[in-house]
Order: structure tokens, then sequence, then C-alpha cells
């Protein structure tokens, strides 16, 4: 059976939670010099329990994600946002098969990055190692607590968890079950912690909590990555937005642009891969088939005078629509002049995550591939596929849209630092 969750930490002052933070932090990072011990294979061995741990307590889990849905539902929290929140059978299989396919991923840590010669003869050699104790902040999808477990975990890093309330009883049954199967192999429990509060006030800890905390990862939305930007003391690994365009150039293939703008907007619309901008180009011939597949989806589009112009169903956008994530049925579309136009348009209002081009012309794909600045770009595919599952990464633990350390689908390298050591032989510097 799963363990009784842990008792929630009553938090009157700032004091108190850093105290708390202060405590889990201390001995996460005693159990990650366990894990920096523990072999590949074992490593493996645990998270594989886990998985068989989780799958063994499916009914425990799907019992708490129950209540977690049906509070949602009385506090009104979105269609998008339910989806979220909402485990399955199908689902937990899913959640539990992504822990075993992280346990099947080479182990990054210890990996050579290169070796050198230094002018005074020693042997120079950049390594992989794990972060440390890693920080992450998420809100309403429990699988989360999971994924972000199992890819910390193999990268020898010790994981920090804070779920959002909504998710609070369902995050609760699945750390409760990967940790009795990662216990069953060695795993300090202390490696992979979870919150025992949702008191805003433990989070401002954790990002107050430098030199305890290596890195902070947040999950969830703008006004939460926001505020961890903002009050970080601890370097943060983020995104802000998931605003994906895809551009239909005027050379692309009427079936595939439908094909693929519909299943890029409407496969799941809370996802932060999904299209919220269609750009069309003027010279496209079927815009108006595009259009309309996806209105007859169920998606209501809001866009400009030109694109209102092909479907008097398109509501007029506003200058917010260009800059939103809708995370939702609803889409902005704008008809742009060619591929520098819609360029053009991304720079001013992507957010750095996905942008996509769909054309039968390789050399504008070329330069679309080349010059949008994204932490992903794609050709004649869908932005749905922007998930570190989808590039063989295993389960990933965000998209990251800056420029250092790690870009786009964050999984296990992307969870490692890396050491310099130098092989002597005796050598003095004069």
């Amino acid at each position: 059976m799963v363990g009784a969750p842990p008792m929630a930490h009553a938090i009157q002052t700032q004091e108190d939670a850093g105290e708390l933070v202060n405590t889990l932090a201390r001995a996460g990072r005693k159990a990650q010099r366990v894990l920096a011990r523990m072999s590949d294979a074992d490593k493996a061995a645990a998270l594989v329990a886990a998985a068989a741990s989780l799958r063994a307590n499916a009914a425990k889990v799907l019992a708490e994600n129950a209540k977690d849905v049906a509070a949602g539902q009385a506090n009104g929290l979105t269609g998008a946002m339910l989806d979220r929140l909402r485990l399955d059978a199908a689902r937990l299989e899913g959640v539990a098969a992504a822990i075993e396919n992280v346990a099947s991923l080479p182990d990054p840590v210890g990996q050579v990055i290169d070796r050198s010669k230094a002018p005074a003869g020693m042997e120079l050699v950049r390594r992989r190692i794990p972060i440390g104790l890693i920080g992450i902040i998420y809100e309403s999808r429990p699988n989360v607590t999971a994924d972000a477990a199992a890819l910390c975990l193999r990268s020898g890093n010790a994981a920090l968890l804070r779920g959002g309330s909504e998710a609070v009883h369902s995050n609760r049954a699945i750390h409760a079950a990967m940790v009795e199967g990662l216990a069953s192999k060695g795993v300090p429990a202390e490696a992979i912690q979870l919150m025992p509060t949702q008191d805003r006030e433990a989070v401002g800890a954790m990002l107050r909590a430098a030199g305890l905390i290596d890195m902070i990862v947040p999950r969830g939305g703008k006004s939460l990555v926001e505020r961890v930007q903002n009050d970080a003391r601890v370097p943060v690994l983020a995104h802000l937005d998931g605003i994906c365009h895809t551009y239909i150039h005027s050379a692309a293939d009427p079936q595939m642009a439908r094909d693929v703008v519909v299943n890029a907007k409407m496969r799941r619309t809370g996802i932060c891969g999904a299209l919220e901008t269609l750009l069309i180009d003027a010279k496209f011939p079927a815009a108006e088939s595009v259009i309309g597949a996806l209105i007859d989806a169920g998606c209501e589009l809001r866009g400009d005078k030109r694109a209102q112009a092909i479907d008097p169903r398109i509501k007029p956008a506003t200058s917010q629509d260009w800059d939103t994530e809708y995370l939702d049925a609803v889409a902005s579309v704008a008809i742009v002049d060619d591929v520098d136009d819609a360029m053009d348009h991304i720079a001013a209002h992507s957010s750095g995550h996905t942008d996509a081009i769909i054309t039968a012309d390789q050399e504008v794909a070329d330069i679309f591939l080349a010059e949008v600045d994204s932490a992903i770009v794609m050709h004649n595919a869908s932005s749905q596929f922007a998930d570190g599952g989808e590039f063989g990464l295993g389960a990933e633990i965000g998209i990251a849209t800056g420029r250092l350390h790690a870009r786009g689908p964050v999984a296990l390298e992307g969870l490692t630092t890396y050491k310099w050591q130098v092989l002597g032989t005796g050598q003095a510097r004069p």
C-alpha cells in the first residue's frame, strides 16, 4: 500500500518556511551523495521498481486524483486545466511507462565531453556530473511529479518537488508510490522529496535557498514563472509562455497544411507546444480551406482584417491576442506577405518556444530554420511534437527558452553540468 501522505507543516512566518526548506534541502543534499555512488544499473533498477510500485498502487492514485478533479470542477477550473489535472488508467500507465523509459536511457553522468592536453603536459578532461539538488515548482499536472523525480534520479540529482494545490492529493499519492519502489532498491527517501505544505511562503523559501538548492525549474503559468524569475536567488531554468506560431508558406501542400495545423492546435489545446498563432501567406491558395477546417474542429479564431475577409466567422483580433498563450480552443490568425513578413511577426510576438513553417520550398524552409530564433524550429511538422519523449529524450522536465545551459526539451543531459579533471604527472607551475 501507498504510505500515508506527509503531515502538512504549519508555517506561521517566513522564518518557519526557511527552517523547513533548510531541513529538507540538507536532507536532499545528503541523499544526493548516496545517489552519486550508485551505479548506472542500480539507478535504472530503482526506477523500474518505482514504475512497478506506481502500477501496484494505481487504484489509490486514481482515487486521490478524482478528489482533485472534483475540487477543480467545484472551484471553476477551465476545461484545459482540468485536462492537465485528470488521470485515468491509460494516462497513469503512460506515466509508469515514461519512468521505465527514463530508466532505459543512457546515463549521462560520467560521460567525457572532451579531452585535451595542457601546454604543461597535463591531460584535461571535461566530464558530466549531476547539478546536485534541484527544486521543481509546478502547477496542475500530476505527471510532473513522476517525470521530474525520474529524470532527476536518473541523472544523479536529488529533487525537492513543490506541486500545485490543484493536484495535492494526486501528487502525494504518486510520490508515496514512487518512494516505496525506490526505497526497495536502496534509494534514500530523501532523494525525492515532496514539499509537505502548500503554503506559498514555502515557495519563497525555496527561491531564497542559494547554496542549498542548486537550480529551480518552474513549470506552470506565466504568473508562477514570472514570480520565480523575479524572486529567485537560485539559478532558474524556465520558459514564460508557449506562444507557438505555424506559418503556411505559399508553396505549402494544402492537404498537409490542413492536417498539420488542425493537429497543432486541436490535438491537445492545453499543452505549451500547441499552436497559438497561425500565419498564412497571402499567396497561399487554400487559406479558406485551412481556416474552415480549424473552425469546423471547434476552434475560435481571432484575426486581422485580411483574415476576416477570408471567413466572416473569424472575430477581430486585439493587440493582446498576438501575445496570448490561450491553452484553449482559441487561436489568432494573420495574413502575411512573405517569409520575411512572417519572421518579423514571429520576432515581435513569439515566446521563443516552438515555431514552424509548412512549405515544399526547401530554400525558404532553410531560411526560416536558420533565422527564427526559437528553442525549437520545425519544418512540415506539428508543433505538438515539441516534447522530450517525441525527441527520444524520455520524459522532460520542461522546455527551456533561454540561451544558457540548456535549450528546448530538458531531459537527462540538461540536468547535468561538468567539471574539469586535470591529470598530471608532477607538474609545478613556474
